[in-house]
């Protein structure tokens, strides 16, 4: 059993401490201990959108006869999600530890929140990658722990190996295992600095996949020494910095586990590489169950569960159907089908992970946040600057020589520059693109902007190629990145539009997102990495724009940029 309450003190995920406190108390029921295990969601960015409020009482229904570990939660704001979170713990048997995907800081799921950068962009800053990164996972770790969260489902520590790879790419560090070891490090650094945990992902490597394991199993066949020279090193890198949580990758590896099963469910990668090879100590955390790579529909959600906990995972993610997980391995633990011991070792890494933040703020933390981070700190202007200088700092020339790339006045009869952009999905979780808009038309008064959508048509479209020869300059944004089920790369219509412009002559190309695209377009005047298509990005192109008007221009339009 996991716990002898007869024992004055014992050992959980290698903390000695005394025990129990009346809150710490862990559940001794085999339901109680099964419901911890599992984290479902709260929220959804997916159609049907619900936000963590209007989700609540579905959580507080479900609470009421499986009290789960933890919730992952999606599409929350920064006023009412502390509020909702702080009524879920108090009604809650035992502490919850919430999570959410946090890679672009808590504004991509807390409206209101700071939002940072695509990973990518850090290490375009250079030298000062790591302090940047550090000093955003700080900012990003104390607005989290201000609403409520204990654990943010990052960093990222995948190798971003494979150009094509649809669902990694700006979300990785980099493409080396330096790099992404470097600042996966400095990542890992800044949560635990402030007291969040942070969670390595995808293990063992979702860098070298080039279809989107939402949407099916992906298969990296690289033989074993390559996958341990590149692909785990900044795995390692993650446990040698003290990384609380490793997230599975729904990936098959044939060369590491000859079934070709997924990482997830795969002993030989959690229990024999991960844990005896690797030497982690931590939590194991599924990807989200919710995925296609995660296992067939077909399947019974339990059997899944049943599988993935005799694998080696501790925290089974994103269930739907939480009764009838539960009940199946309630069902199995009795029949002698699935070990108990199983169950127990790991709510004893679950419950540690409670342990350890109620060591470092107090027990009443999980109820009332501000004795961690005071809700002032959601969203705090230091850390809005924060991430507008980092966007800045991002932002590379990649084609075109800076000293002498400036925006050229308008002609007779001629607009000022025109900003086209290319959007070639639109995620459910998308900022609006406002700002791109809005921070365009406030600087260039003189000019015009247009969204190109996949529901354009082609009759849409060949007017605007005249439109574009009577501005003075030719702005195209493009975004290109991953998200989950969603095509990744342009559409075909938006790729001849492009080339269509670049024909015509005096382009500048941003590349919002992945900076291969610059790759189709290289007799473009100038091509810019962005990296990203957050507001701060945004914002900072449309500054990179404003240092390059000529003296003329600059004249007649005095920046209006904050």
């Amino acid at each position: 059993m996991l716990l002898d309450t007869s024992s004055p003190r014992r050992c959980i995920f290698g903390l000695d401490h005394a025990e129990p406190t009346p809150m710490l108390t862990p559940p001794t029921l085999l339901r109680d201990r099964i419901s911890q295990l599992i984290f479902p969601r709260i929220g959804s960015n997916m159609m049907p959108t619900i936000s963590v409020e209007d989700d609540a009482p579905r959580i507080e229904a479900l609470m009421e006869k499986y009290p789960i570990g933890g919730l992952c939660l999606f599409n929350g704001d920064r006023i009412r999600t502390p509020q909702t979170l702080t009524r879920l713990q108090s009604m809650s048997r035992f502490p919850l530890l919430v999570g959410t995907d946090m890679e672009r800081g808590l504004g991509q799921q807390l409206k209101g929140a700071t939002v940072f950068p695509h990973a990518m962009a850090f290490q375009a800053t250079e030298e000062e990658a790591e302090a940047n990164l550090e000093a955003s996972a700080r900012a990003a770790a104390r607005e989290a722990l201000a609403a409520g969260l204990h654990i943010s489902f990052s960093p990222v520590a995948d190798i971003n190996s494979n150009p094509a790879n649809p669902i990694i790419a700006t979300r990785a560090f980099g493409t080396t295992p330096e790099t992404v070891s470097s600042l996966v490090s400095a990542y890992i650094r800044g949560c635990k600095h402030e007291g969040l945990f942070s969670t390595a992902k995808h293990f063992p490597g979702h860098g070298d996949t080039d279809v989107d394991s939402h949407e099916v199993l992906p298969v990296v066949k690289r033989p074993r020494k390559e996958i341990e020279d590149l692909e785990l090193v900044p795995f390692k890198q993650a446990i040698q910095e003290g990384v609380s949580l490793m997230m599975t990758a729904h990936v098959s590896y044939p060369t590491l586990d000859e079934s070709g099963i997924e990482a997830t469910r795969s002993a030989p990668i959690l229990r024999d590489l991960l844990r005896k090879d690797m030497g982690f100590r931590g939590a194991v955390i599924s990807d989200s169950l919710l995925m296609e790579g995660a296992g067939q529909r077909e399947e019974h959600p339990g059997t899944r569960a049943a599988a993935l906990i005799e694998a080696g995972v501790d925290i089974l993610l994103d269930v739907g159907d939480v009764p009838a997980v539960v009940d199946y391995l309630e069902e199995a633990v009795t029949s002698g089908k699935l070990d108990e011991s199983l169950i127990d070792a790991a709510l004893d890494r679950v419950w540690g992970l409670k342990v350890r933040f109620a060591a470092r703020f107090g027990k009443g933390a999980f109820i009332d946040p501000s004795l961690a981070q005071p809700l002032s700190a959601i969203g705090h202007e230091e850390n809005k600057k924060l991430a507008d200088r980092l966007a800045s700092d991002a932002i590379q020339i990649a084609i075109g020589d800076d000293a002498t790339l400036r925006l050229r006045p308008p002609g007779p009869g001629q607009k000022g520059p025109i900003c086209f952009l290319i959007r070639p999905h639109t995620t459910y979780s998308d900022p609006t693109q406002a700002p791109l808009e809005v921070a365009f038309l406030n600087e260039f008064i003189n000019g015009t902007y247009v969204e190109i959508t996949p529901e354009c048509e082609d009759d849409d479209l060949h007017p605007l190629i005249d439109l574009a020869a009577s501005h003075s300059d030719v702005i195209v944004a493009v975004i290109v990145k991953p998200a989950a089920w969603h095509r990744f790369g342009l559409l075909p219509f938006q790729r001849q539009f492009v080339r269509d412009l670049v024909d015509q002559g005096n382009v500048w190309l941003a590349a919002m997102g992945s900076p291969l695209v610059l790759a189709e377009f290289q007799d473009v005047k100038a091509g810019i990495c962005v990296y990203s298509d957050v507001e701060p990005s945004m914002k900072a192109f449309v500054r990179f724009l404003s240092a390059r008007k000529t003296d003329s221009e600059a004249g007649s339009n005095h920046s209006n940029l904050p």
